[in-house]
Parts: structure tokens; sequence; C-alpha cells
């Protein structure tokens, strides 16, 4: 049986990948997305991430794709009381910002596209300062009291208005946020480790990093700029061709050929080794790039090999 990580203090446990599914209705169609989410479950792993917003960003897509296809998967299947699922509210154009009565309108919204009644975390999808926390944080108390939601998180939140809205639900009597979901992988790393890592700690709060492979580059798909012609991460992916990126991704392939591992699984162990990381979110179009995945929860990577990533990343 695969040992589970208990999601701060939620008491919401999950294996230690999370599906990303912005994928789904996006560059796996529903066909893939069925076989893929089966493969996943078949597997043990039981924790799934999608947002309102996914895919309003690529040609012909407007949002709320992910949550459809998802939520027919889940009805097909019967496997609701199985699966950790997780969406988000804040940035779809429609459905923008953390008033109360958006937050309301959204999770309903969220519910009926994915045929449940409740949403395990529902996540604050960006901070939204023109909105006293006060009011954000009421509203999704009553969704908690109500039984529409489980657990609150907070994606794409700085340590100090993390913080803040940690005050402002423990003065207030009210749920507080208990998992946070920053951008964190190899290469992205000041962000989190530079204040959210600790506070996270200090309030144990669950961690669930996303573009844990940096949109495809910690994979090794992709070797130099040439390689990104065709793909639709292009235009996410070319930031990370710097100097310090090309560093990262040889000591990355070596670390993946010494120890006879994909660079994606080499990738995902380092942020499962990371201290206050419950899971990564990863996700996959095809069977095999889901297989390689799942495979790096079994991946032991030795203290040199750890000390060799830490230092090509700048640590």
């Amino acid at each position: 049986m695969m040992k589970k990580r208990t999601l701060g203090r939620s008491g919401i446990e999950i294996a230690p990948i999370v599906f990303g599914g912005n994928v789904f209705g996006w560059t796996a169609d529903e066909a893939r997305s069925f076989e893929l989410l089966d493969r996943f479950v078949e597997r043990g792993f039981n924790a799934i991430d999608t947002a309102d917003s996914y895919s309003a960003w690529a040609p012909g897509l407007s949002g709320g794709e992910s949550e459809t296809v998802l939520g027919k998967w889940l009805a097909k299947r019967g496997r609701r009381d199985d699966i950790v699922l997780m969406t988000k509210v804040g940035m779809w154009e429609p459905r923008k910002g953390l008033s109360a009565a958006n937050i309301e309108a959204a999770v309903n919204d969220s519910l009926k596209r994915l045929g449940t009644d409740y949403i395990d975390i529902y996540f604050a999808h960006i901070d939204d300062e023109q909105v006293p926390l006060e009011e954000t944080m009421t509203a999704f108390d009553k969704l908690v009291k109500a039984g529409k939601v489980r657990a609150l998180g907070a994606s794409n939140y700085s340590a100090e208005r993390l913080r803040e809205a940690l005050n402002v639900s423990k003065e207030q009597g009210l749920a507080r946020y208990e998992v946070i979901q920053p951008l964190y992988n190899l290469h992205d790393r000041d962000d989190f480790e530079s204040e959210l890592a600790n506070l996270a700690q200090e309030q144990q709060i669950g961690v669930v990093s996303y573009f844990s492979l940096a949109s495809g580059f910690l994979t090794g798909k992709y070797r130099k700029v040439e390689d990104l012609q065709g793909s639709a991460r292009a235009d996410f992916m070319q930031q990370y061709f710097t100097g310090r990126g090309q560093r990262i991704l040889h000591e990355l392939l070596a670390v993946s050929d010494e120890l006879s591992a994909r660079p994606a699984q080499v990738a995902l162990a380092w942020l499962l080794s990371r201290p206050g990381v419950t899971a990564p979110i990863a996700s996959a179009t095809k069977l095999e790039q889901l297989e390689e995945i799942m495979g790096a929860v079994t991946l032991s990577l030795p203290e040199p090999a750890l000390n060799r990533l830490n230092k090509a990343s700048g640590a």
C-alpha cells in the first residue's frame, strides 16, 4: 500500500502525487482524460487538482472544460468517494475575484460542472487585495459550514498576505487556509523557500506545488529552445532557457542517467524530499508520461545527488 500524506491539519490524506487536471479538455480530450484518470486511481493515487478557469487560455476554449470532463468521469466511474478533489476560484474572467458574492456563485458553478455536492479542497486561485480578507474568509467559512467544502486552500499568496489571512481566521473564529499551492520546482525556488516554506511548517499547512516540472522543462524532453517548436507549452517554457536553466537541466540529466531514472522522476523526487512539501502536482497527456510521473514516489535520491541538484539550482 502506498503511504499517504496528510494535508496540514485538514485530516485529509493524499497519495504523494497530485494529478494536474489543467490538461483535461485541452491537450487531453475526454477519452484520453478518462484513460489517464483510470490508470491514476488504479495505481492507488487519489488527489486531482483542477480550477474553474481551466482552460480559458487555449484557443477555442473558454474555461470550465477541465471540471466538466472530470465531472463526467466521476459520474461514469462512481469514484467520488475515492477521490480528493481540488478546485479553485478567483482567476477566471467570468468569476474573477474573491468577493463573497463571487465565491458563492463560483462554488455552485463548479459543483454543477463536477457533478458533486462537495469539494475536498477549495482554493483561492489568486489573492484579491481589492476585497477585505474578512469578507473572503467569511464567505469561505460559510461554504465549510454548509458542507460544500471540506477544507480551504490558497494559491499564489505571498507569505505576508497568507499570514494576514490566517490571523483574520483565528481572530474571528473562521475556517482557515489549511493548504497552499505555490509555484515550486527545481528551477523556481525563491518564492516558496524565502518565506512561505517556513510559514507553512510553522502553521502546519499542507503544500501541493504547481508547475512542479516547470511546464515540461524538467522532463528533459526539451534540451534547447528549438525543441519547443510545435509545443502547446512553448510560451510558458521560453523563460527556462537561460544559463542557469541549462546548468540545472545538465545536472538533472546526469543524475537521471546515473540512477537509471527519468528526469521527471528525479525532479519530482527532489520535491518530495523537500521539507514541508506534501505532494507535487504533475500533468500527463499520455499513459507513458503518467507512468513515469507515478514512478517518482518509489525513487529515493542519494544525498550526493540531492546536493548536486541543490548546488546547480542555486541553493
